[in-house]
């Protein structure tokens, strides 16, 4: 788990459930990614307000940075390309992508974008990477493998999140400035090998749509609309907006479970998770949490849901079995992104 304000890393023993350690990485950390194939943690630091960012290598076994590369200026996103090795970082001071070799710990290209680009998302079939650029109101789609901008599109106003569908067909991207979604027809993918990137559609959703939350499935979507205390349920095959949802004061971030069945909803500023049964389309209950929720990841089993409270400083440990709230562990201040890495030690 990232602390923003604390230049560390906080290591967290989920089958103990305790604190284990801190570990020290650059300033303002801001995002982290695990390997699924190395036993590895990726974090992006943003560096020194306008100056340059980095990304710290953690070594999962021993818990230690095992290198340090620097990146442009205030990165701040990270998603990876597992099969080819590869990082994808949003430097939002500098308008541009890093691509990331992780095996040689270097970076292999910087291709630039819109203005502040929020994050870089990776396609399934890591052909395509996604781009929404929140002051520039506009989404960059990057052809993969010659690390050019092949397309992109205006009229987004704050773009801010992105999901790519798990056959790579379509990507969906959230106008938080707004209360649109666009959709995003993807070239080079197995149903459009022939075809342009195109814009497919844009949905009325509720007010300032921050976050996308996807099924695993892939067969619908649902948008935090921060401003409008609600989510919105998209049908992702024929862009239907199903309907919207009161789910607690500042909703900001949503996590699906994987029997693709519950939605778990962070509302920020009512300090609580709250339930949405998705075959029943309803709330079912929700959970007080600590001060601030926001970033959320469950364990490797499902077992724990783990939020983290970026006002309160600290991470509440919801069982999902019982839908209670298990434990609230420390962290360092201004905690903002969390990960989950499973390995096996050697």
């Amino acid at each position: 788990m990232t602390n923003g304000e604390s230049g560390t890393v906080s290591v967290l023993d989920v089958v103990n459930v305790r604190l284990d350690r801190e570990i020290a990485v650059g300033q303002r950390p801001a995002a982290v990614a695990a390997s699924p194939t190395r036993n590895e943690v990726y974090v992006v630091n943003q560096g020194a307000p306008g100056g340059q960012g980095s990304l710290s290598v953690v070594n999962a076994e021993n818990n230690s940075v095992a290198a340090t590369i620097p990146l442009h200026k205030e990165s701040q996103s990270i998603d990876i390309d597992a099969e080819h090795d590869l990082a994808y970082v949003a430097n939002w001071g500098s308008n541009s992508v890093s691509v990331v070799d992780l095996k040689n710990r270097r970076e292999v290209a910087q291709i630039g974008t819109g203005e502040h680009p929020a994050t870089a998302r990776v396609a399934p079939d890591n052909k395509t990477v996604v781009v929404p650029n929140r002051s520039g109101n506009s989404v960059s789609i990057i052809d993969a493998v010659s690390r050019r901008v092949r397309a992109i599109f205006e009229g987004c106003p704050g773009a801010n999140d992105a999901v790519v569908l798990p056959d790579s067909s379509k990507a969906f991207v959230s106008c938080s400035a707004g209360h649109q979604l666009m959709a995003i027809t993807l070239a080079d993918s197995k149903f459009n090998p022939h075809g342009a990137d195109r814009l497919e559609a844009m949905m009325d959703v509720g007010r300032a749509p921050v976050h996308l939350a996807l099924k695993p499935d892939g067969g619908e979507l649902f948008v935090a609309n921060e401003q409008s205390d609600s989510i919105s349920e998209v049908v992702t095959t024929t862009n239907d907006v199903g309907g919207a949802y009161l789910m607690g004061d500042d909703p900001v971030r949503g996590l699906v479970t994987s029997d693709n069945g519950l939605l778990y909803v962070a509302a920020a500023r009512a300090s609580e998770v709250t339930m949405y049964s998705i075959d029943d389309g309803k709330r079912t209950a929700s959970i007080r949490v600590g001060d601030g929720p926001s970033a959320m990841t469950f364990s490797k089993a499902g077992h724990l849901l783990l939020v983290v409270d970026s006002r309160s400083g600290d991470v509440a440990v919801v069982r999902t079995a019982t839908h209670s709230l298990f434990t609230l562990l420390p962290a360092g201040r201004g905690p903002n992104a969390i990960a989950v890495k499973a390995f096996t030690a050697k």
